[in-house]
């Protein structure tokens, strides 16, 4: 495959799918996330604290995309299988480093101890069930053989472009078998078929942008790897292609709108970024003790 197309810094703003949910469900908690520096309220490293919080279910998340990411490139220096007692002990000095090292929202808000053994006992069952999938096996037999081609977490952020417009669409695997290739993405969480089918078109167009591969030649699958194992395929054609590109046009325009200079990615003040009326995010938000749209 081709080399991954580097791109010159600049700061205009990229679109990724996760920014714009961000800014859909909340406008301040956006600017708390990208803009933190402008607040003149608060100082940045309270609002940088914040920002790291992590929850129970997010690291859950990070641990198994790490231990499957360091897998994967164990594969790409040996093929010999996996020796599972060693596997499951190296997920669980993960687990212990991770949380180890950050301070979880349950803890910081509410007090509640964080149990190492209790968050590794859902990443023991989730990373058994990858192990013990059909993938998983067709993976060992159809596309180690070509593991050096692979793309495993490439570095950055995933840059690429589509309409011209910066994006940010980073992989956690994708691997060429014969003339196609395969987009796989780790999720441990709940369905979201709109989001993920979206995450997934991303995806294929940076592939297509940085590799030349054609729609019919690229095969993007979400991996939902609890409370069983299960795949999501999205079909990617010349019309999804050409309507997500419009999408992320849109998308784009519309945080344009919350800036003072575009190209410099300069934000209107704190104040016209409102705060969100859903309870929900109110109530699991990191930023809630600095929010004054906050009741919690």
């Amino acid at each position: 495959m081709n080399e991954i197309k580097k791109f010159p810094y600049t700061d205009i703003l990229g679109w990724s799918v996760s920014r714009y949910d961000r800014f859909s469900n909340c406008k301040r908690q956006y600017f708390y996330d990208y803009y933190a520096k402008y607040d003149k309220e608060i100082p940045l490293e309270k609002i940088t604290f914040l920002k790291s919080l992590t929850s129970k279910a997010l690291e859950t998340g990070n641990i198994v995309h790490d231990v499957i990411r360091d897998m994967l490139q164990r594969f790409q220096k040996s093929s010999k299988p996996i020796n599972k007692e060693k596997f499951f002990k190296y997920a669980f000095s993960m687990t212990e480093k991770y949380c180890g090292e950050k301070t979880f929202s349950e803890h910081y808000y509410n007090g509640d101890l964080i149990s190492v053994e209790e968050i590794y006992s859902k990443i023991k069952v989730i990373l058994k069930n990858f192990l013990d999938s059909s993938r998983f096996s067709w993976i060992e037999k159809n596309a180690v053989p070509q593991s050096k081609r692979w793309v495993i977490e490439p570095s950055g952020f995933g840059e690429t472009r589509i309409s011209e417009y910066k994006a940010f669409c980073k992989v956690d695997f994708l691997f060429p078998i014969g003339d196609k290739i395969y987009i796989m993405d780790w999720k441990t969480g709940k369905v979201d078929n709109a989001k993920h089918s979206k995450q997934l078109t991303g995806y294929s167009l940076w592939a297509n942008y940085h590799f030349g591969k054609k729609a019919s030649d690229i095969a993007p699958m979400v991996a939902y790897l609890y409370p069983q194992y299960k795949e999501k395929n999205v079909e990617i054609n010349d019309l999804s292609i050409s309507e997500f590109a419009n999408t992320v046009e849109s998308e784009t325009k519309d945080m344009y709108e919350y800036l003072v200079n575009i190209e410099r990615n300069i934000p209107k003040d704190k104040k016209e970024f409102p705060v969100a009326c859903n309870i929900f995010f109110c109530k699991y938000c990191s930023y809630k003790e600095i929010c004054r749209g906050s009741k919690f």
